[in-house]
């Protein structure tokens, strides 16, 4: 699974991808949610947490996990399965992450993740997918409104706690095809 949108290489995670995804997925947070979330928050989000449940993510499929490469490096990841919402039908899917390396925002990797996760979610016989994003997130939100064609569902609107902190997630949609 490669994309030709660029030339990043789109390919299932394995297990000695773990570290990389972790390492990732905490550089993203503190560089996207540095003005969003409380500091000691992002503190607590640590490599070692995050490795351990990419661990167990692919070693259960659950979620499934796609990671992007540059050459050799794991420079973003995407984690899909079924929607993790109460009274979804089995045919809607989620994406549950979707993360790449700061220094590789705005260069295609995010929608060759997305592409790969669409063809994902299409072999698990979804035919839409939703994906939650934090309202104050404007580069997420562009992303996957404009990049990705998602759509806002308002009444989705709820609020998570942070930490110290309470923020608005909003449910984005779209068709799997």
């Amino acid at each position: 699974m490669s994309s030709s949108l660029s030339s990043y290489v789109v390919r299932p995670a394995t297990a000695r991808d773990a570290k990389a995804v972790a390492e990732i997925h905490v550089a993203t947070w503190h560089a996207a949610y540095k003005d969003l979330m409380p500091a000691e928050y992002l503190r607590s989000m640590t490599q070692e947490k995050r490795q351990a449940y990419w661990r167990e993510a692919i070693e259960y499929s659950e979620p499934q996990l796609l990671v992007a490469t540059e050459g050799d490096k794991v420079i973003g990841f995407a984690g899909f399965d079924r929607s993790r919402d109460a009274g979804t039908k089995s045919t809607v899917g989620e994406i549950w992450a979707l993360y790449v390396s700061p220094e590789h925002w705005g260069r295609g990797a995010g929608l060759a993740l997305w592409d790969g996760a669409r063809e994902g979610l299409k072999e698990e016989g979804c035919t839409q997918v939703t994906l939650w994003v934090l309202l104050k997130n404007e580069p997420a939100l562009r992303f996957f409104e404009q990049a990705a064609g998602f759509k806002r569902e308002m009444p989705s609107l709820k609020t998570v706690a942070f930490g110290s902190v309470k923020l608005e997630e909003i449910r984005l949609k779209r068709a799997v095809d």
